[in-house]
C-alpha cells in the first residue's frame, strides 16, 4: 500500500467549508490545499450554510421588559474553484476563487432592533482571486507566493431602541444606514510547504496580508438629536462626505497531514486571523460618533463594527480509504471567537463542531466529495458599537447552532 496516493483522495473529502461559521467575518479558511495537490489540478466546490442564532434582550430603561430577538442570521452559500498546472519538475502556478469575508443578518423581532421604519440588518460580500506561483527545488520542498486581488461590497442598518439612546426609534443612530459600492484591492501571500510523498506526510504554512480599501460609503440617517444628552447628538450625517477605510485582515493558516497506518491519514489545520486590529467606521458616522462619543465614555468616538480579539480556529480529523472508490472522514473543529461582548450584527462568539465527509472517485482522476457539519456556536453578549469596549450590552444569545453542507468535483490531468 502506497500512502502517497491517499493523500488527495481522503483530505479532499473534508468538503470546502473549513470556516463556514467561523469569528467575525471569516468564512471560506483562505485554503491553498488545492495548489498544493500533485499534477495538474482543477476543482471546483459549493458551501451552503444554514444557522440559527437568536438570543433575549437585556432590560434597560428604554426597555423595560425582555423580549425575544427570533432568528437573525441568514443562510448564505459561498462558491470556491482552483486551477493548479505542474510547469515542469520544479515550477507550478495556481489560481484560486473563493468568498473570503461575509455577513448575512436581519433582525425581525423586538423594538431594541426594529421599528416601524425597518430592520437592523447587515449583508458583507466579499470575493478573491489568488494568482500563485511555486517553486519546487526538490520533491520534497515547496516555496509559493504571489498576489491576490479582492472585492468587497455591503450595506448595513440600523433601526431600534438598542442604538436610538432613547425609547425613540427616530433618535441618535436608529435609522442610519450605510451602503457600500463595490471596490477592488490588493496584497498578497507567501508561503512554504515541505512533504514526504512516501508516508503521506505534508504540512505547509501560508501568510496572506492585509487588504485595504478606500470607499466613498454612501450614508443616510433619519436620527435627530440624543435629547437625553447634553450635546447635539447626531450630526447630520447627510451633509458629511468623505472616504472610508476597511481593510480585511492578515492571516495565517497552518496546515498538516501524515498518514499514521495503512489505508488511513490523520489531519490538522489551525488559523489565525488579526481581527483585533479590524474596525468599520465610516466617514459620517465617525463625525457623529465623536461628537457623542463624549457623553458615553468614548472620547475618541466609536466603530460602527470592531472586534476586541483575535481569532484561532482549529480542526483535527482522520481520514479512511475505504475501497479503490470510495473514502471517507471525521473532524473536530474548534473556533475561539474574536472577543465577547460582540457586535449586534453578528451575536456569537466561536464555536465547536464535529464534520463527516465521504467521496466517491469513480475514475482514479475523478471525484465528487460532500460533507456536512454540525456547529454549536458560542454564548455570546450583544453590544452596540457605542458600548464597544466596555461591559455594557443589549441583548444575550445562548443555545445557538448552524449546520453546514458542501460539495466538491475534482479533475486530476
Amino acid at each position: 500500500m502506497k500512502l502517497k496516493t491517499l493523500t488527495t483522495a481522503i483530505i479532499l473529502a473534508t468538503v470546502p467549508m473549513t470556516g463556514a461559521f467561523a469569528a467575525a467575518l471569516d468564512r471560506s479558511g483562505q485554503s491553498i490545499a488545492a495548489f498544493l495537490q500533485p499534477g495538474n489540478y482543477f476543482e471546483a466546490g459549493l458551501s451552503v450554510l444554514d444557522p440559527t442564532v437568536s438570543g433575549k434582550t437585556n432590560v434597560t430603561a428604554t426597555n423595560p421588559t425582555s423580549q425575544e430577538t427570533g432568528d437573525m442570521a441568514g443562510d448564505y452559500y459561498f462558491p470556491s474553484a482552483a486551477l493548479k498546472l505542474q510547469l515542469n519538475d520544479n515550477f507550478s502556478v495556481g489560481l484560486i476563487y473563493d468568498q473570503p469575508f461575509g455577513a448575512d443578518a436581519e433582525y425581525t423581532s423586538s423594538n431594541m432592533f426594529t421599528s416601524p421604519l425597518g430592520n437592523t440588518s447587515v449583508e458583507v460580500d466579499t470575493q478573491s482571486l489568488s494568482l500563485i506561483f511555486g517553486f519546487q527545488p526538490t520533491v520534497n520542498w515547496n516555496i509559493y507566493g504571489g498576489g491576490v486581488y479582492q472585492t468587497i461590497k455591503g450595506s448595513v442598518e440600523l433601526q431600534g431602541t438598542a442604538y436610538s439612546g432613547t425609547a425613540s426609534p427616530s433618535t441618535g443612530f436608529a435609522g442610519y444606514k450605510a451602503n457600500i459600492d463595490e471596490d477592488g484591492a490588493a496584497g498578497w501571500l507567501a508561503g512554504v510547504a515541505y512533504q514526504i510523498p512516501e508516508i503521506a506526510l505534508k504540512a505547509s504554512l501560508t501568510y496572506r496580508s492585509e487588504i485595504e480599501h478606500t470607499i466613498d460609503v454612501k450614508e443616510s440617517s433619519i436620527g435627530t438629536n440624543l435629547v437625553a444628552l447634553p450635546v447635539p447628538g447626531l450630526i447630520n450625517l447627510n451633509a458629511n462626505k468623505g472616504s472610508t477605510d476597511i481593510t480585511t485582515p492578515q492571516s495565517v493558516n497552518l496546515d498538516f497531514q501524515t498518514g499514521i497506518m495503512a489505508n488511513t491519514v490523520a489531519f490538522a489545520n489551525v488559523r489565525w486571523v488579526e481581527w483585533s486590529k479590524f474596525a468599520i467606521r465610516p466617514y459620517a458616522f465617525g463625525k457623529a460618533s465623536a461628537a457623542i462619543g463624549p457623553a458615553v465614555g468614548q472620547p475618541n468616538g466609536f466603530d460602527l463594527v470592531a472586534y476586541s480579539d483575535d481569532q484561532i480556529s482549529a480542526t483535527v480529523g482522520v481520514g479512511r480509504k475505504l475501497s479503490e472508490q470510495w473514502a471517507g472522514n471525521v473532524s473536530v473543529g474548534w473556533d475561539s471567537g474574536a472577543g465577547n461582548p460582540i457586535s449586534t450584527l453578528g451575536p456569537t462568539e466561536g464555536y465547536w463542531n464535529l464534520g463527516l465527509g465521504a467521496q466517491f472517485s469513480p475514475t482514479p482522476q475523478t471525484f465528487i466529495a460532500g460533507g456536512v457539519k454540525y456547529f454549536w456556536l458560542g454564548d455570546a453578549d450583544a453590544q452596540s458599537g457605542a458600548q464597544f469596549n466596555t461591559p455594557a450590552s443589549v441583548a444575550k444569545f445562548e443555545d445557538n447552532h448552524a449546520i453546514a453542507y458542501g460539495l466538491k468535483m475534482g479533475y486530476k490531468f
